[in-house]
């Protein structure tokens, strides 16, 4: 007897929905891509636990009738596709007919659907082991699935999920790409009945954008728009100056359907080579256009990655559409060469002193002025008005007798001698082998690397509370990550509350950062950037790690240091840590100039 054996078709499908349900927004994709498919103006999700207890998609598409009801849940079976010709001019989204039946392997399945021209609906429940009930019942027309416990039977798949809010950002992401392809169709999510998205047909793509990004995103973006004989190129790309660190609102489309491709990013950043600083990232929606005889979109399970024809062609074509729309933007500061109108002020010379003098000005005094009384006294003695001259008191000897003269003054003002504030940036102070110098910014990186491992630790920082609470507009799915991460920012001193949906309110910020509000606004989206990688590592490397980016957060945002008494505490803060030489990263932070090495200068 042979070796090899047929797997029964139970297991089959729980091993090849391995490939097309990945999590709970492998699901949510599917689902709204065949609603999409078929026909649908208004699609609804309905998510509970992040997707673990219920996903529930809502369309009132063209329906099926009760035979295509019981055979979409058969692997391979599918309308789009009857020879072998038809793959190379796929429109639509599925077509393979493969994602009811992966998502039937591992979960639990209840479909309501009609059709326009029948009476009745058609129920379909699909249970463990494919066992499928059918039965007749009122329903509107379109279909309505619901999947509910999710790899109830694949356990090892259930307990590698992440958090919910982690799980729920991630169907957030698949939602978004299928809204922002079909702004004629009206889309709305909720999680555990709060609704998150409720979006109206939009006018156009911007409105859709601007629905699901925020109006702080369609402010920063142009319009990018070019036709060629190979692709038609449209969609909107962003500004220079509001790239971020973070990665995200970066989409590429393709005949309606999104797809990754780092190739085709490089073209894009390439467009954008020195006009702004390395480590920034644009946003980008970009569409492209094509003959679908000329891409091939069946080379990944889930359809997120295409092959072109010719893809050198389309890298030109988009780094040349990208760079000539952020040229003709003119994102610079314009100089304005229209003098018509403006004063006309003399151009002075070398020999301008031939003709004027230069002459001091003269300075004139009252000796005679008393602050005290209001009254002035004449050089010869005599007053104006009031009470009798004052020049007969001492003045100076009764301020002598006051003990606390100094307090009159801002301790800052005093100067010790010790050390000097360079530029903002260097500490400059005698040691006994010649002069040290401390570069600031890293010594704060330094001292708030410690903090931050000790705050991690259960020991929370200090918050000093802002003035006037700020609030950013984040986008739903960032403002899940403060969400998420609430107790952990708490205790680095963060106070950042979610406002909404789509935005933070920060009531304050950890001692020594800036509350200012523009640098309020630039610090949530470090906090984004921050947050938002996802981190494989043990906990004590995850906690160093996060450690070192507060740090460097913090010495970015710290206020600037205005007094030699400030610098000094600095000072005695650094050689207090456990490594006063050098940043968590390995940069040097202390350098000494040798006595002798001054003594060469002269």
């Amino acid at each position: 007897m042979g070796k090899l054996r047929v797997l029964p078709a139970q297991i089959a499908n729980m091993i090849a929905a391995g490939e097309v349900v990945q999590r709970p927004a492998s699901v949510v994709k599917e689902l709204m891509e065949n609603a999409v498919d078929a026909g649908a103006t208004q699609v609804t999700v309905v998510i509970t636990d992040a997707g673990r207890t219920l996903i529930q998609v809502i369309d009132n598409g063209c329906g099926m009738s009760p035979v295509d009801a019981v055979l979409c849940f058969e692997r391979h079976a599918t309308s789009k596709i009857a020879s072998a010709e038809d793959l190379e001019q796929i429109l639509t989204y599925g077509f393979r007919g493969e994602a009811l039946a992966s998502i039937a392997a591992v979960a639990e399945i209840t479909l309501r659907t009609r059709r326009a021209q029948d009476e009745t609906g058609t129920e379909v429940r699909v249970g463990a082991f494919g066992e499928t009930k059918t039965a007749s019942v009122a329903a509107p027309a379109g279909s309505n699935f619901a999947v509910r416990n999710l790899f109830y039977n694949t356990p090892a798949r259930r307990k590698f999920l992440k958090s919910d809010n982690v799980e729920f950002k991630h169907i957030l992401e698949e939602f978004t790409r299928v809204a922002l392809t079909r702004p004629g169709i009206s889309f709305s999510i909720s999680h555990n009945g709060r609704e998150i998205y409720v979006l109206k047909k939009a006018k156009s793509l911007k409105f859709r954008v601007m629905d699901l990004m925020g109006s702080h995103v369609t402010g920063d973006i142009v319009d990018l728009a070019a036709e060629t004989s190979v692709v038609r190129v449209s969609g909107f790309v962003g500004r220079p100056d509001s790239a971020r660190k973070t990665v995200g609102n970066q989409y590429f489309f393709v005949n309606g359907r999104y797809f990754r491709s780092a190739y085709l990013h490089k073209a894009v950043m390439k467009a954008y080579e020195e006009m702004m600083p390395d480590g920034l990232n644009p946003a980008y929606f970009i569409f492209l256009e094509t003959d679908p005889h000329a891409i091939d979109v069946n080379i990944h399970p889930t359809k997120t990655e295409v092959k072109f024809e010719d893809d050198a062609v389309i890298f030109q074509i988009l780094y040349a559409c990208v760079k000539e729309t952020l040229g003709r933007n003119s994102f610079g500061a314009s100089i304005d060469f229209n003098t018509e109108g403006a004063v006309d002020l003399p151009q002075l010379g070398r020999s301008f002193d031939q003709y004027k003098g230069v002459s001091m000005p003269t300075i004139e005094t009252d000796p005679g002025y008393n602050p005290f009384s209001g009254t002035s006294v004449s050089p010869s003695g005599d007053s104006g008005t009031g009470p009798a001259p004052a020049a007969s008191y001492d003045y100076s000897r009764h301020v002598d007798k006051r003990e606390d003269y100094g307090r009159l003054f801002e301790e800052k003002t005093l100067p010790t001698g010790r050390v000097l504030i360079l530029q903002g940036k260097y500490i400059l102070t005698p040691v006994a082998s010649g002069l040290m110098v401390i570069h600031i910014g890293r010594a704060r990186e330094r001292i708030l690397y410690e903090q931050t491992l000790r705050a991690l630790g259960q020991e929370a920082h200090v918050t000093q509370t802002a003035l006037f609470p700020v609030q950013v507009e984040v986008g739903a799915q960032q403002c899940l990550l403060f969400e998420e991460h609430g107790p952990l920012l708490a205790r680095l001193g963060f106070d950042i509350v979610p406002s909404g949906t789509d935005a933070v309110v920060v009531n304050g910020v950890p001692e020594g950062y800036s509350c200012e509000s523009g640098k309020v606004t630039q610090l949530v989206g470090d906090l984004v950037y921050i947050l938002s990688e996802d981190s494989q590592a043990l906990p004590e490397m995850m906690q160093q790690r996060l450690a070192e980016k507060f740090a460097a957060l913090g010495a970015s945002h710290a206020d600037p240091l205005l007094s030699p008494q400030e610098a000094q505490r600095l000072i005695d803060a650094l050689f207090a840590s456990s490594n006063a030489e050098l940043t968590p990263g390995g940069r040097r932070i202390v350098h000494l100039v040798p006595l002798a090495e001054i003594d060469k200068q002269f």
